[in-house]
């Protein structure tokens, strides 16, 4: 699944950027809550609210942690587009989201996404989670998605990566592979089972334990 992904990630990006406003970020006492594009810049905290969606091809600082409310949708950067798109600072914190896309981002804080909204809905039809090509300093909990599909691939981690309990609808939907873990990686309860899929990943490599599902990654 995950190269039919790609591609309509890239033309129906184009199409909501589209219909997107200009003022659609909307800042107020340092918290940004985006509601469609988010530019390129500084911010402090960025919120994108309950059934939203946020997309940003970066550069973008964040200085005060990035949080996805329940149902909303995340892209920042794109696969196709190998450029640095900012530093998140703070950590990026999803409850129930739709979809978290984020590529070639620096990190700091961590990732914590915990469950998902179902794999259909958004601006997309289909839910995803892509966390693909960043630098993460603080380790990674990815648990109880509820999604079509996720990647946790090409990252550089320093600290535990956690990935567990996503239960997704395509049948390579957890592919986790080509990530440099300093720190352990420990997955359970996922189905599909976590693969390569048709990713063309490489094994994962990790310095401290891999346990669970993910031993043979």
């Amino acid at each position: 699944m995950r190269t039919p992904t790609r591609t309509l990630l890239a033309m129906t990006v184009g199409a909501v950027l589209l219909i997107c406003t200009p003022g659609a970020a909307v800042a107020a006492r340092n918290v940004t809550r985006c509601t469609g594009t988010l530019a390129a810049g500084s911010y402090g905290k960025v919120v994108v609210p309950a059934g939203a969606a946020c997309l940003s091809e970066g550069p973008v600082t964040v200085r005060g942690g990035l949080f996805v409310e329940p149902g909303a949708t995340l892209v920042l950067g794109n696969e196709e587009n190998p450029v640095d798109t900012g530093t998140i600072s703070g950590g990026v914190h999803a409850n129930n989201p739709a979809s978290v896309q984020i590529h070639f981002t620096t990190i700091n804080g961590g990732v914590d996404v915990h469950g998902g909204s179902g794999p259909f809905g958004g601006p997309f039809d289909i839910t995803w989670n892509a966390i693909e090509d960043n630098r993460i300093n603080g380790g990674a909990t990815v648990e109880g998605y509820d999604g079509f599909w996720f990647g946790f691939i090409r990252n550089h981690v320093n600290g535990s990566v956690n990935l567990k309990n996503n239960v997704l609808l395509d049948p390579d939907g957890n592919e986790y592979v080509t990530n440099t873990i300093h720190g352990g990686l420990n997955c359970s309860g996922n189905s599909p089972a976590p693969q390569v899929g048709d990713s063309e990943g490489s094994p994962n490599r990790v310095t401290g334990r891999t346990t669970g599902q993910c031993a043979g990654l």
